[in-house]
């Protein structure tokens, strides 16, 4: 299955293609003015993605998390030469990987820029990408369409997710669109009203 052109405009293009045993999305970012893009979790199934690093000029990969459904294809990205990369606090959960991501640090693709956004809860060191420029935000496990991400996994944290959401992702324009790391598209407005919700249901 080839992948999908889910959002452009000037300069930009974001393509996703979902893989694995739980539907993982793999987002590549893509400057159309410079052809050189980032691949955002390297998940499953590495013939694809690899196909696609080529075809797309995929020159790095970013992690969001370390749980193994987002790893699996990262020794054969490395292998193939992209930079992988991840924080501190998860580094230890992948096999290997190349850079430590900081919060607050700005990745450039092409002349995109991509700010990151630790958002500690669904791991330790869950990661949020901020696309400058534009109302788009790459979630990783931590924001659902619905609500957080899960918390009963080791490391996760549910009170520390919720801070992280409301602290960090909650006071963003209500129009960012959020694409999250599993399943549907939503925005920070669609969701930001719900808190209260989430938190009384613990979940």
């Amino acid at each position: 299955m080839a992948d999908t052109l889910i959002w452009d405009a000037t300069g930009v293009e974001i393509h996703q293609v979902v893989v694995g045993p739980v539907d993982n999305n793999v987002i590549i970012l893509r400057c159309t003015e410079t052809g050189e893009a980032v691949l955002i979790d390297a998940a499953n199934e590495h013939e694809r993605l690899l196909e696609l690093c080529r075809r797309l000029g995929v020159r790095r990969v970013v992690e969001t998390h370390g749980h193994w459904d987002h790893i699996q294809a990262v020794p054969e990205l490395r292998d193939a030469g992209y930079s992988v990369g991840v924080t501190a606090q998860d580094a230890a959960m992948l096999p290997s990987y190349d850079e430590v991501l900081e919060d607050d640090d700005v990745i450039e693709v092409g002349r995109l820029r991509l700010r990151t956004i630790h958002t500690p809860g669904h791991t330790p060191g869950s990661m949020c990408f901020l696309l400058e420029g534009h109302p788009i935000l790459f979630s990783g496990d931590t924001l659902f369409p619905g609500g957080p991400g899960a918390t009963h996994f080791e490391g996760g944290d549910f009170p520390t997710i919720i801070e992280s959401i409301d602290r960090r992702l909650f006071t963003l324009p209500p129009e960012t669109i959020v694409l999250p790391g599993h399943g549907a598209r939503t925005t920070i407005g669609t969701e930001r009203p719900h808190l209260q919700e989430w938190i009384d249901r613990g979940w």
